[in-house]
């Protein structure tokens, strides 16, 4: 795609809130512009744009324009002098309330081993899949109860600490903007108690017990088949023997650490789920005290699923620390905290390879007085450091996110959110609005006010993901893809042979396809919607 084929003219095609920045990004030549009544046609504003500036990992020239100015709730587009149209959007006094509740509504679309009825699944209803048991890899005459939980991604594989990470964030979401999930859409069981996050994520975590070797404590690291299906095949039609993987340490300190963050959730709310999270946490760290020095894991020979292979598992030990320590409040996880913390591996990190950043989060939302106010002090001067760093990168690029050049790889956009959501809990920390802004422009990014002029985001915005690399969307005889799922977005490595051979020589943060064969900037995950719904939970809070 050459530049003269974008849309020269890129918004945030979910809208903007009434008051606030209303910021367009322009990549044409003219600096006039004006706001436009969607049905009327009326022009309600008329601007100018800054000076233009070359956006080297875009590779194009923007400028941008500023409408703040219009506050009048309505449907608006941008036009200029040359032809140039912007998507239509709106401006709203709570523009991403839909967008929130497609991006929660994926993970019901994720659910596995149930019916997905046409009543809470519309056209994209399928049969229940992967009801059989699974065998235990190593241990052909073991079979247990594998059912239940979330799919991973456009595949049907089940994984612990990709799924742990995915219920970190949307836990935290609840726990820090709980007010955003005040209107709760319908999920089958809803209750009009348990918020409806909360009802999803119990799905996920009554999954995750059944990863835990009861006689050790140990924690399967995945549950796949041998080889992924072929990319037409249905949840139910996917018949394959199930395998558990062995026992990993990260996968067992990601699940110690969501299971006390669990655990404290729930307790206001079912204190007996509560205490069940917190006796498979305990029995997780007795497993890890035992195994101190594990190796990293790696999948047995003759099974080719995703790996999510992990050599360090010191950031998981640091999470299940903090959260033991911060649910239970007992001396003991305080002091492995304490040794960990002198460790290098990435504190501020949110990826699910590296998830030092939930444990930092977790002993900095602990609050001062139970903690060593030296190493309190040491890990929020570093989340603040590290949250105006972005904030710095994200007033250099172009489209005012955080990224380098460098940054766009393989699930970029899960960068953009974790990046965010970062910036959100430094806001949390300190107060400093600028990061939310900063934060707010990377949901921007995410929903249209890219060089790609894409919604990554599969049914929300005027031109949104159409062909996500997502087996359910492939499969079924449905035109749309399953609603509500985020794209990764582009990779500048060309990691799959579709890219390889359509993108050759472009800028990085043009690297993507919309195209079901591109596993590696198309597909979509459980863990690149977690921290979207984060993000859109901090703007979405009841007033």
């Amino acid at each position: 795609m050459d530049e003269h084929e974008f849309r020269k003219i890129t918004v945030n095609q979910m809208g903007y809130p009434l008051s606030g920045k209303k910021i367009a990004v322009f990549t044409g030549t003219g600096h006039d512009f004006q706001v436009l009544e969607e049905n009327s046609g009326t022009v309600v504003f008329t601007g100018k744009t800054g000076v233009a500036k070359w956006d080297k990992a875009s590779g194009v020239s923007v400028h941008t324009g500023d409408f703040s100015e219009v506050r009048a709730a309505g449907h608006y587009r941008i036009e200029q002098n040359d032809g140039a149209v912007s998507a239509s959007f709106p401006i709203t006094d709570k523009p991403y309330h839909e967008l929130q509740q497609g991006l929660l509504k994926a993970f019901y679309y994720y659910r596995c081993g149930v019916e997905l009825t046409e009543d809470y699944a519309g056209p994209w209803k399928h049969k229940a899949c992967h009801t059989a048991e699974g065998i235990v890899h190593g241990h052909s005459e073991l079979r247990l109860d594998s059912s239940g939980g979330w799919h991973d991604a456009g595949d049907y594989g089940k994984y612990a600490g990709p799924g742990a990470k995915a219920l970190a964030d949307l836990l935290l979401a609840y726990e820090l903007y709980p007010s955003a999930f005040a209107n709760a859409f319908t999920l089958p069981g809803s209750d009009g108690i348990v918020p409806d996050v909360l009802l999803e994520c119990k799905v996920e975590l009554d999954w995750l017990f059944k990863m835990q070797d009861s006689d050790t404590g140990g924690i399967y690291h995945k549950l796949t088949t041998l080889n992924f299906p072929g990319l037409d095949v249905m949840p139910e039609d996917d018949t394959s023997d199930l395998y558990f993987s062995p026992v990993s340490a990260a996968a067992t300190g990601d699940f110690a650490g969501v299971m006390a963050l669990s655990a404290r959730i729930y307790a206001p709310l079912d204190a007996a789920y509560a205490a069940k999270c917190l006796k498979a946490a305990l029995a997780a760290w007795e497993w890890l005290v035992q195994h101190p020095a594990e190796i990293g894991f790696t999948n047995p020979p003759e099974i080719t699923t995703g790996e999510y292979g992990d050599e360090v598992d010191d950031d998981e030990r640091y999470w299940a620390a903090a959260e033991l320590y911060r649910t239970t409040g007992e001396e003991t996880y305080h002091q492995v905290f304490q040794k960990l913390a002198q460790l290098s591996f990435p504190k501020y990190s949110l990826g699910w390879a590296d998830m030092g950043g939930y444990g930092t989060l977790a002993y900095l939302l602990n609050g001062e007085k139970p903690t060593d106010s030296v190493l309190y002090d040491s890990l929020k001067e570093g989340l603040l450091t590290e949250a105006e760093r972005l904030y710095q990168v994200s007033l250099e690029d172009g489209y005012h996110i955080s990224l380098k050049e460098e940054d766009y790889i393989w699930g970029s956009n899960m960068l953009v959110m974790n990046n965010a959501m970062l910036l959100l809990a430094a806001e949390h920390c300190s107060g400093d609005s600028r990061f939310a802004d900063c934060a707010q422009d990377h949901l921007h990014y995410l929903l249209g006010r890219n060089v790609l002029d894409i919604s990554y985001v599969t049914g929300f915005g005027d031109r949104p993901v159409m062909h996500p690399h997502h087996r359910p969307s492939v499969g079924d005889t449905v035109a749309e893809p399953v609603p509500g799922l985020v794209s990764g977005g582009p990779d500048r490595g060309l990691h799959d042979e579709y890219v390889v051979e359509h993108l050759q020589g472009k800028p990085a943060a043009q690297c993507f396809a919309d195209h079901e064969l591109s596993y590696s900037t198309n597909e979509v995950t459980i863990y690149w919607n977690s921290p979207a719904v984060f993000v859109v939970a901090r703007f979405n809070q009841m007033s």
